[in-house]
């Protein structure tokens, strides 16, 4: 080799598995103090994962429910009056929703694929007397299958024929079969609503439901209801709260495509507000703007409940960087000694990085099976809906991850920084 050639520098490798060796040997060595100091890693994670999991479950829920109204639909809700002096004052405005109202809002959409009006009550008895509660009654078009997606698990829905000579057949909700026939088939049965028989055709699939209002839509069991023809509960059921109610309560609307939706939507509000003199008698629902904003509300939900449970990694993280720093008074003597056989400023500041983050990511781990308990425990508890996703996993292993080399390069960096020779006259 001559002596104009360059020989190339070589790196020094570096082997972490030492540093890993004696982390590890330091944990172990004083158990108590890293279980304590593991604490506000394990209680920050836990309340992360468990507050994202029971809102991403609710959040969910109510999702799934607004898709099941469908993305193409329009509903439009009587608002039924409390009492007597209460429909005098909004029948000065207002006649009520009525077939008016749906032959009006047919004649002015264009691009409607489908409508059905809806008259709902409550029997004030049904036989074969019900296991638990009455079901609810939908007297609805046949074409309501299809807007609302109803599925048929036995059976079939009424036709038009039937609908048009206003049949006495009726398509069972799965908890009103369930409440009235036991396990018993249904199909073929015959079911008293009032005064007045209806032979059973069908039993409708599952159905969601939610505890609470959505977006104007009252609180309802689906699987809990009796679908007959339209004219049949308009004329053949006698409703003790007639005088209260509406022609009909309620109106579905499907449209042909997603994007005409929201026009169609201001045109029935600005075409219900102008018969109706602003009564306030009707609410409309448009599940496609529901499931915008309540997917905008998930997004600040999950960011509101990270930042409150970031309080606690960050006192964790704090706790974390004190106790380092008492352990580099305790090991100053250690790491003179560690110098002055070499050791670079390198290697002191890798060593107390990875004892560091040795104890956050123990922490972490510790802190999400933590979480997974809490929130099957409070689904179990409380009946919710709750999920564990991987993204609230990683984003705690991410954290604890971080809350090591943040809180721990300080005092790295110190015990760095400490001259060997002092170091080493340290008692």
């Amino acid at each position: 080799m001559t002596d104009l050639e360059v020989r190339p520098v070589r790196r020094r490798r570096v082997n972490v598995l030492p540093e890993l060796h004696q982390g590890f040997d330091n944990l172990r060595a004083h158990k108590l103090r890293s279980a304590l100091t593991m604490l506000g890693m394990i209680f920050g994670v836990a309340a992360v994962i468990a507050m994202l999991s029971i809102g991403a479950g609710a959040q969910q829920q109510v999702i799934a429910f607004i898709e099941q109204l469908g993305v193409r639909n329009i509903i439009v809700e009587a608002r039924e009056a409390a009492d007597s002096p209460a429909l005098q004052r909004v029948r000065k405005l207002s006649t009520g929703l009525t077939f008016r109202d749906l032959r009006m809002i047919e004649g002015s959409l264009e691009g409607l694929a489908a409508s059905s009006a809806r008259k709902r009550f409550v029997p004030a008895k049904v036989l074969p007397r019900p296991y638990g509660d009455i079901p609810v009654v939908f007297g609805v078009s046949p074409v309501y299958q299809t807007i609302a997606s109803l599925g048929l698990t036995k059976g079939r829905f009424f036709t038009d024929d039937e609908a048009k000579a206003a049949s006495s057949v009726a398509v069972l909700g799965q908890a009103a079969a369930a409440g009235i026939f036991g396990a018993e088939d249904p199909l073929g049965r015959y079911v008293k609503i009032n005064e007045q028989w209806y032979r059973v055709i069908g039993v409708a699939g599952p159905q969601l439901a939610l505890q609470g209002d959505v977006g104007g839509l009252p609180a309802q069991d689906r699987n809990n209801t009796i679908y007959v023809p339209l004219m049949s509960a308009v004329l053949r059921i006698e409703d003790s709260q007639a005088y209260f109610k509406d022609e009909i309560d309620g109106i579905y609307l499907s449209m042909k495509a997603e994007d005409s939706v929201a026009p169609a939507g201001t045109l029935v509000r600005g075409l219900l507000e102008t018969t109706h003199r602003g009564a306030g008698d009707y609410s409309i629902v448009v599940p496609a703007e529901l499931l915008a904003q309540q997917q905008r509300t998930k997004r600040l939900f999950e960011f509101v409940m990270v930042a409150i449970a970031s309080i606690s990694l960050l006192v964790g993280g704090i706790g974390i960087m004190n106790i380092m720093l008492a352990s580099v008074m305790e090991r100053t003597r250690e790491i003179g000694v560690r110098r002055a056989i070499g050791a670079t400023r390198r290697d002191v500041i890798r060593q107390f990085l990875i004892e560091t983050t040795l104890i956050t990511v123990s922490g972490g781990l510790a802190g999400v099976l933590v979480g997974v308990a809490l929130s099957r425990m409070v689904a179990y508890l409380a009946g919710w809906s709750t999920i564990v996703t991987l993204t609230s996993v990683a984003l705690a292993g991410l954290v604890s991850v971080a809350v090591g080399i943040v809180f721990g390069l300080y005092p790295a960096v110190r015990a760095a920084r400490l001259d060997p020779v002092n170091a080493l006259h340290y008692e």
